[in-house]
């Protein structure tokens, strides 16, 4: 049944159900829909093993696209901010974006800080058991600042940029996350396997 963060404004509105369900899905991709969540600190990684994990899944016949915060921020939610409930109407949108790919039989990959932990709870109850996986790019703040691959961090500490996770804006942690990647442990590779592992061990991938 089709669930919604919240109610449309809009009134006469049915929910339609077309000809091919899920199952036939799986079985012309060859895999069951899923959205991969990968949550975590600016420069954490989260872009960079969602994109190999693609790579990797598009090699192996997949349905997979990533669905990153920079890249969303320049068209359907262009109209937002860094505020707090800018932050949330952000992960909102892409939420349900992103259960449509599922429902479509993709596995999407979504990389977004999204760093309010009600708001990931929130994507996590539109879509099935199992078709959520929560990704946490565990990575320090220390090492993320230092990385710092967009100076965003340097201009945060110069007051340019207020609202900044991890400095004047929390961050809050995923308590039990699908996939815990501790990055200063793996390189790219080692993480995006880690992933693809899941997906094999839990029947996403090769389902029929």
């Amino acid at each position: 049944m089709f669930n919604a963060m919240s109610a449309p404004k809009a009134e006469n509105l049915t929910w339609h159900i077309g000809e091919v369900d899920r199952e036939a899905r799986t079985a012309a991709h060859g895999h069951r829909g899923a959205v991969l969540w990968f949550t975590g600190l600016s420069g954490s990684g989260k872009s960079t093993i969602g994109h190999r994990v693609e790579r990797m899944l598009i090699e192996r016949g997949a349905f997979a696209y990533v669905l990153d915060g920079d890249n969303v921020r320049h068209g359907l939610n262009s109209d937002l901010g860094f505020a707090a409930q800018d932050r949330i109407e952000n992960i909102r949108r892409i939420g349900e974006v992103a259960r449509l790919f599922a429902d479509a039989g993709g596995l999407v990959l979504s990389a977004f800080i999204s760093p309010y932990r009600k708001d990931r709870d929130r994507v996590r109850s539109l879509l099935p058991d199992g078709e959520f996986i929560e990704v946490f790019v565990d990575t320090p703040l220390e090492i993320c600042e230092a990385r710092d691959p967009k100076g965003l961090y340097k201009k945060a500490r110069a007051g340019e940029i207020s609202n900044f996770t991890g400095l004047d804006a929390p961050y809050e942690a995923p308590e039990r996350p699908e996939v815990h990647l501790e990055t200063v442990s793996l390189s790219v590779d080692e993480a995006a396997a880690r992933v693809i592992h899941y997906l094999d061990e839990h029947n996403i991938l090769g389902a029929s």
